[in-house]
């Protein structure tokens, strides 16, 4: 149990990390909110089967996706 506990402070301080660098790339913090919010609820309602892991939670993938989408804009020009 031990092993799991680092595996998810890792996992967590990545996210942490991710959160900030979004944070400190939006012009206007209350706008990219209102943004993240929206894309995760979108993607929970697309989405029946979300396993309850704290790691693929709607809210963390949004974040995850719109930071590599501002940072790797090329990733989506493919």
């Amino acid at each position: 149990m031990n092993k799991y506990n680092e595996y998810s402070k890792i996992e967590l301080q990545y996210i942490t990390y991710k959160t900030e660098e979004l944070l400190e790339l939006a012009n206007n913090r209350y706008k990219i909110t209102i943004q993240v919010a929206n894309r995760a609820k979108r993607r929970k309602y697309e989405d029946i089967d979300i396993i309850d892991d704290p790691i693929n939670k709607p809210i963390i993938k949004a974040i995850i996706e719109m930071v590599d989408e501002i940072t790797e804009p090329e990733i989506l020009q493919d």
